[in-house]
């Protein structure tokens, strides 16, 4: 298991989009998204061989385009960026902020998006968030838009049963008889609808 997401999505994620004038529900989780198919929501920070690094898994050479093709237009937000990282250590090993800074890691994983032109994201299509992912942001071995999918439904939305079963392609066991109907003390948690992309 990785970060906690409610702390992920609210001490990190969320406030870094605030501070860079980005935020929106979208957006918001399509970061999360990325964070779990990419790196299981930090369970994993360096993956084998892979140059990836961090919650995102950003590859340093997508980090040293970021500031020499995109952010070098765009001074001022640039400086704010530069104003997550660390002072010293980004002049001598910027690309270990990937892994050991989580605020300004997802300032450039927002980048990436943003680099592409994606500034809009239907919050609660999973299916274009995860197209999104497969043409603009991943890198690595062979994974498909189906595998964000699968990642989104069990560590964003929390079916991570359901979701297990479906990448293996296991059958889903047998119903059980329906248990004796109680009273209910809480309400049924909300669940984000996976939606067509057309």
């Amino acid at each position: 298991m990785g970060i906690c997401l409610d702390e992920l999505r609210l001490l990190v994620i969320r406030p870094t989009l605030k501070h860079l004038r980005a935020w929106s529900a979208g957006m918001e989780n399509l970061l999360l998204g990325t964070a779990a198919q990419e790196s299981q929501l930090g369970f994993h920070l360096k993956l084998g061989r892979r140059h990836g690094l961090g919650l995102y898994q950003i590859q340093p050479h997508t980090h040293r385009e970021i500031w020499d093709r995109f952010l070098i237009n765009h001074p001022a937000l640039a400086s704010k960026v530069r104003g997550l990282a660390s002072q010293r250590d980004f002049l001598d090993h910027p690309h270990s902020e990937l892994t050991t800074n989580l605020r300004y890691a997802t300032a450039i994983a927002w980048l990436v998006y943003r680099a592409a032109g994606i500034d809009r994201v239907d919050e609660a299509n999973i299916r274009t968030m995860a197209k999104l992912w497969h043409r603009h942001f991943h890198h690595g071995p062979a994974a498909s838009a189906r595998d964000f999918v699968h990642s989104y439904t069990g560590l964003v939305l929390g079916d991570l049963t359901d979701s297990m079963r479906q990448y293996n392609a296991e059958p889903a066991p047998a119903p059980h008889p329906a248990p004796t109907p109680r009273a209910s003390r809480s309400a049924p948690a909300a669940q984000l609808s996976v939606q067509t992309a057309r």
